[in-house]
């Protein structure tokens, strides 16, 4: 049982009250002066009737709290949370939910206020910053008495385990706008003359290209038919994912890493959809983890299960070594996607070489995770020296950065350099934009 500021306030305003009539009588002769006794009688009356207050929210009668069985959730996002609460009699409660410790920190208690015979969804988010496997507690619930004055406190059991996966949420989102791309006769107009692959016939429409209309089928129809192409599938992509010392940095909340590998299964989404075979690795100074080409719907179920564990490491990446494996194992032609990040042209020596030694039988592509906060500082003018210096600094490092993407582009590297935080989705209409060029 804990008290309310309702009978804090009773309890104070008894004593008060007894106070002014003490000094008001002057001093008694007895032990007990009257108006203690008073307070003491009016206090012990609050307590009793407190008791009873507490008595009211029995089993039977307090409000009915479950917390809905929590799924995997993507770091990086904000992920509901819904609690159910339900009363037969009007009722004020307090919730605490003990999620992970290491998760941004949400604001308890919640508070819920219901009428009788109702019934109502809780819902709050929770932000991951890591990946991984989190114990979360159970439901502390406290009822507000129906006269205000004492809260009755009880445990509804809801612990469970709950996994932080990469960003689930991305790619059911991504999912759908695939899915609505490769429909309709709008979309079905764009592919007109590109690709190499047959899809179907459609009737001749203005703005099409007459090149492609098939006249021996036009001629079967009396009408004017044209050949809709699509690009070649069960091409080959291959993603490198960098797990070494440049991807352990912290950005935006979330290390390079984490963008990055989400970045990875947002592109195997889009190549599974396309109908091309998947593969990806993630190196360090070695291949740590390697899986071929391969294609289905549930080839991306067993990336992100396997991909899921990894962590960054603080070692040198070995991307000659990386490259080396792909040639050797991947013998057809793929569009082979290094993630990583590029400090300058000299510091980043070994990535441009092994780049472009790819080029003579692979289309080699690097993508990098740029730190918006460089671009920030880069571009905030400011009276402060010691602000001045760190911008000379941020600029410098930008245009090291375009010495070496220009480096890349000259061996014939195609380059993708964009914010962390912002890489997915100007990374899969690149690859989008490949096969419908037909690149490979």
């Amino acid at each position: 049982m804990s008290p309310t500021l309702k009978l804090y306030g009773l309890l104070a305003a008894g004593g008060a009250i007894a106070t002014a009539m003490n000094a008001l009588s002057g001093p008694s002769e007895t032990f007990l002066s009257f108006p203690l006794e008073a307070m003491l009688l009016f206090d012990g009356f609050v307590l009793l009737v407190a008791l009873i207050d507490w008595a009211q929210v029995s089993d039977q009668q307090r409000a009915k709290v479950r917390r809905e069985k929590l799924p995997r959730l993507s770091i990086g996002r904000d992920n509901p949370v819904t609690i159910h609460v339900s009363t037969m009699k009007a009722a004020t409660l307090q919730i605490f939910d003990r999620y992970p410790n290491d998760f941004d920190e949400v604001p308890m208690p919640l508070t819920v206020r219901l009428p009788a015979k109702t019934s109502q969804a809780i819902t709050y988010q929770v932000f991951p910053t890591h990946r991984g496997e989190y114990p979360w507690g159970d439901l502390q619930i406290r009822q507000r008495g129906p006269w205000g004055l004492v809260w009755r406190s009880w445990t509804v059991p809801a612990a469970q385990t709950v996994a932080v996966y990469p960003d689930l949420v991305g790619l059911r989102s991504l999912s759908i706008q695939l899915a609505i791309q490769s429909t309709g006769n709008v979309r079905q107009r764009k592919r007109i003359g590109i690709g190499t692959e047959f899809a179907e016939l459609r009737e001749y429409a203005i703005g099409d290209d007459p090149r492609f209309i098939d006249w021996k089928a036009t001629a079967r129809r009396s009408a004017p038919l044209i050949r809709v192409l699509e690009p070649e599938r069960e091409q080959s992509l291959i993603v490198l994912l960098d797990r070494g010392r440049l991807m352990t940095a912290n950005v935006r909340g979330l290390s390079r890493f984490d963008w990055g590998l989400n970045a990875t299964l947002s592109l195997a989404l889009a190549g599974l959809h396309r109908g091309d075979r998947v593969g990806v690795g993630v190196f360090d100074r070695e291949m740590h983890t390697w899986m071929s080409p391969t294609g289905g719907k549930q080839h991306l179920q067993r990336l992100i299960e396997k991909l899921t564990p990894i962590q960054p490491a603080l070692l040198e990446s070995d991307y000659l070594g990386a490259v080396t494996q792909v040639a050797t194992q991947q013998l057809r032609r793929a569009l082979v996607v290094v993630i990583t990040d590029i400090v300058d042209k000299t510091a980043s020596a070994e990535l441009l070489t092994a780049l472009t030694r790819l080029k003579a039988r692979h289309l080699p592509f690097c993508v990098t995770l740029r730190d918006p906060q460089v671009d920030q500082q880069a571009h905030q003018f400011t009276d402060d020296v010691a602000d001045a210096y760190n911008r000379a600094v941020a600029l410098d490092l930008l245009e090291q950065r375009q010495v070496a993407f220009a480096e890349l582009k000259q061996g014939g590297v195609l380059v993708l350099d964009a914010p962390a935080d912002q890489i997915t989705e100007p990374l899969v209409e690149d690859y989008l934009r490949i096969k419908a060029r037909n690149r490979l």
